[in-house]
């Protein structure tokens, strides 16, 4: 059975950007990578998401960075293997997974950038998400400004 709590998502997100930045760094095949994952995914993760992640990270990589390049103010060369991994992890999310909210994406990313980023990497990827988020998912956030202004 897999496990969907919070902390196994957050787990598989650590998972797939510790694949990416192996990617990044070495040669090493997607799915010899994929497997590695897998192997340390036991217990604590959710494996089927961190699956659904990697190979839509992987198979966009190219896209994904091209979708956050306008909203950033640095070259995706001038990036950390760090930030570029986070951002292509928080790209896909808000193109790709629509049930999770987009602040929930963005404050994983945040907390990704926090414990394996630089200094304040983590205010760079919070900017450049939240960019892409208006973009993206523009509707959500619309409907959730009307529901708030509904609300008062």
């Amino acid at each position: 059975m897999t496990s969907t709590t919070p902390s196994a998502r957050r787990r598989a997100r650590e998972l797939v950007l510790q694949g990416l930045y192996q990617r990044q760094l070495s040669a090493n095949a997607d799915a010899m990578i994929e497997q590695q994952l897998l192997e340390h995914a036991e217990g604590d993760a959710d494996r089927e998401y961190m699956v659904a992640l990697w190979r839509g990270v992987t198979g966009d990589y190219d896209a994904l960075g091209a979708l956050v390049a306008p909203h950033s103010s640095r070259a995706p060369n001038a990036l950390s293997p760090i930030e570029r991994s986070i951002l292509a992890i928080g790209a896909w999310e808000l193109a790709n997974r629509l049930e999770i909210p987009y602040k929930v994406v963005i404050n994983e990313a945040i907390d990704l950038a926090k414990v394996y980023g630089g200094t304040d990497g983590h205010r760079f990827v919070n900017g450049v998400l939240d960019k892409l988020a208006a973009r993206v998912r523009d509707a959500e956030i619309a409907a959730l400004a009307r529901e708030a202004g509904s609300n008062r």
